[in-house]
């Protein structure tokens, strides 16, 4: 037994049978985690410099595209006894296209009014039906505006009865 205590005291196996994991395999291991990290890690950026996706990132919060709010709108659906109470916003491109949706409120909302007086519940009670009306507002209103002004449309209130 005393001779057991000396051997683990000097560094040396308590257990002739078990062997001792080398230092060297352990280094190896980790550094090769931390290359294969960070190559995964360039390579989910995209091959970009980290600065430079910082830079890009604030770039692209400083060109924050406008939002412009329309007045809730009540109406009737194409089903009988059937309404829509809806609150929108549009994405615009820039500060003229948000001055450009300002002016023109009255003829946005008729267009908008008239394209959700043909719709029915199931038409647009599913999430494909809604996307594909948010695509036919932006298509109407970028008609009535003339110019692809509207970017986006955002439902901030979808309410059906």
């Amino acid at each position: 037994m005393p001779d057991e205590l000396q051997s683990e005291a000097a560094g040396g196996p308590a257990d002739p049978g078990k062997k001792k994991f080398p230092l060297k395999m352990v280094l190896i291991g980790v550094i090769a985690v931390v290359v294969i990290g960070g190559a995964g890690l360039y390579l989910f950026k995209g091959g970009k410099s980290f600065s430079h996706s910082s830079a890009s990132a604030k770039k692209k919060a400083d060109a924050v595209s406008p939002l412009v709010a329309l007045e809730p709108f009540i109406l009737n659906l194409a089903d009988p006894g059937r309404f829509l109470k809806m609150t929108l916003q549009f994405e615009v491109t820039d500060a003229a296209g948000e001055q450009l949706v300002n002016m023109n409120k009255p003829q946005l909302r008729d267009a908008i009014i008239t394209l959700l007086g043909s719709e029915t519940v199931d038409d647009i009670s599913s999430a494909d039906g809604k996307m594909q009306l948010k695509d036919q507002i932006i298509l109407r209103a970028n008609q009535e505006l003339g110019k692809p002004v509207v970017k986006n449309v955002y439902f901030t209130e979808f309410v059906m009865q």
